[in-house]
């Protein structure tokens, strides 16, 4: 094991200020090795978000996303995308950006999108447009809600924490995960008002959900989300390889981390490592590193989650509680039956079972199903304010956004989550427009055509 993995597995961060600013050193003097690493990595003209080249000849005009540091300037979530793969080192970026295996799931819930197409109506009056909605019976901003994401502290630490608050700026719920390394009744007190949701992994006994589920109330927390489909861990092949067999940092992504002094200085040198404050008393003492924990959970988490679960916390659990990970009709018919106030559809962000149907795909049969008597949304692959209007035609009653925030609080906070939020909304509100609706009440499948029907010219009387 490598010096670097001993100091993050073993958070000497808090206890060795000197030893940290030596590594710190050495990592300023290694910059020339780590730019070798970087151009091997990312070759020359390395651009993490190329648009089409439709509009160039010859890479003319020559085009680049903003990179720099004021969130302000970015102008789409691509922009914040490509501040993020700046500031981040790489075995954090694989943690953000990678699917599981061929990550074919990945790339078909931005595909499912693209196969969409708006029919805009034109010659009506949208002086008067507002995305107002209704989430769980509340009014919203926008009907949107920040999914719950895990690790968070490895991209800015108190991420967590800055999420909650961009999206108490939003007006929007904030969904916190159970692998947060914030304490929930902390991120309750960071971001004062915010509709808090809880997301639960189940793990160990039944003694320790219920300990986490008081915790939530008393922290205020509105809603319950229970994740369905991670009890087993996703191949993630790519993250995996910037690991050693025993799950910490190779050597290879130890040292081109040492080659973003800002994120270092910012996270490590400032906060130490992560640590998962709201289960980590269940955790053996032993084992409380943060990749000793992180795996101890993962190994404890039932392969016997099944609706007897569900009927469980449904009675333990007085609130509002929705289900997220459904991908099949029959669950969400199940679901229907199962006492639960909502459905997420959602693949985890394309990092579990690969080459699943994209949710967006299933969104109109399950808009069928359940019609109005359950919440029904809809996550994963969202980079757009046009996507969301997609999802909400087809009959999403909001959007849950994961990786856009997160890109924004890797590149800038707090502030950069609070602009990814604005973006989404702008391009939104800008996209009501242009389609000819004002509210999202107006949005429907009669507004868009699928890219096979266009093609054909049927379907689009």
């Amino acid at each position: 094991m490598s010096a670097l993995d001993r100091l993050l597995s073993h958070r000497t961060a808090e206890r060795n200020l000197a030893a940290l600013l030596a590594y710190a050193f050495a990592g300023l003097a290694g910059a020339a090795a780590g730019a070798a690493l970087a151009r091997r990595s990312h070759p020359t003209g390395y651009q993490p978000n190329r648009h089409t080249q439709l509009a160039q000849l010859d890479e003319t005009p020559a085009r680049r996303y903003y990179a720099g540091f004021d969130p302000q300037y970015a102008i789409a979530i691509s922009d914040l995308r490509a501040m993020t793969h700046k500031r981040l080192p790489r075995f954090a970026l694989e943690y953000l950006e990678g699917g599981a295996q061929d990550e074919a799931a990945l790339f078909g819930e931005r595909r499912a999108y693209a196969d969409w197409r708006f029919m805009p109506k034109t010659l009506v009056d949208v002086s008067d447009r507002t995305l107002e909605s209704k989430i769980l019976g509340r009014s919203a901003a926008m009907p949107l809600v920040v999914s719950p994401t895990g690790l968070n502290a490895i991209f800015r630490a108190r991420g967590d924490s800055e999420l909650a608050q961009a999206a108490q700026r939003a007006g929007v719920p904030f969904v916190q995960s159970t692998m947060s390394n914030d304490a929930m009744e902390d991120v309750a007190k960071a971001a004062q008002g915010v509709r808090h949701w809880w997301q639960l992994y189940v793990f160990g006994g039944d003694e320790i959900w219920q300990e986490l589920l008081r915790r939530a109330d008393r922290a205020g927390c509105e809603a319950l989300v229970l994740t369905t489909n991670a009890q087993i861990f996703g191949d993630r092949e790519w993250q995996r390889r910037n690991q050693t067999a025993n799950k910490r940092l190779s050597a290879s992504a130890a040292l081109e981390s040492l080659t973003h002094p800002l994120w270092l200085a910012e996270n490590l040198l400032s906060h130490g490592m992560p640590t998962f404050p709201n289960v980590i008393d269940f955790v053996p003492k032993g084992q409380r590193s943060f990749f000793d924990a992180s795996g101890w959970i993962r190994k404890h988490q039932p392969k016997s989650l099944s609706w007897d679960t569900v009927a469980k916390i449904r009675q333990f659990w007085k609130k509002p509680f929705i289900l997220k990970g459904i991908l099949n009709p029959e669950d969400v018919r199940r679901a229907l039956d199962s006492g639960v106030d909502g459905i997420v559809l959602g693949s985890h962000g394309g990092r579990q079972l690969d080459w699943t149907v994209a949710p967006l795909d299933l969104l109109p049969v399950a808009r069928d199903i359940v019609d109005d008597r359950i919440a029904l949304y809809v996550t994963g692959g969202i980079r757009r304010g046009t996507d969301m209007l997609k999802a909400l035609a087809l009959g999403a009653g909001a959007v849950w956004v994961g990786r856009a925030p997160l890109y924004g609080l890797s590149a800038a906070g707090v502030a950069g989550a609070s602009r990814a939020l604005e973006i989404l909304k702008s391009e939104a509100l800008d996209g009501m427009g242009l389609l000819g609706v004002s509210r999202v009440g107006e949005l429907g499948q009669h507004l868009l055509a699928h890219s096979h029907d266009a093609a054909s010219g049927t379907h689009l009387q």
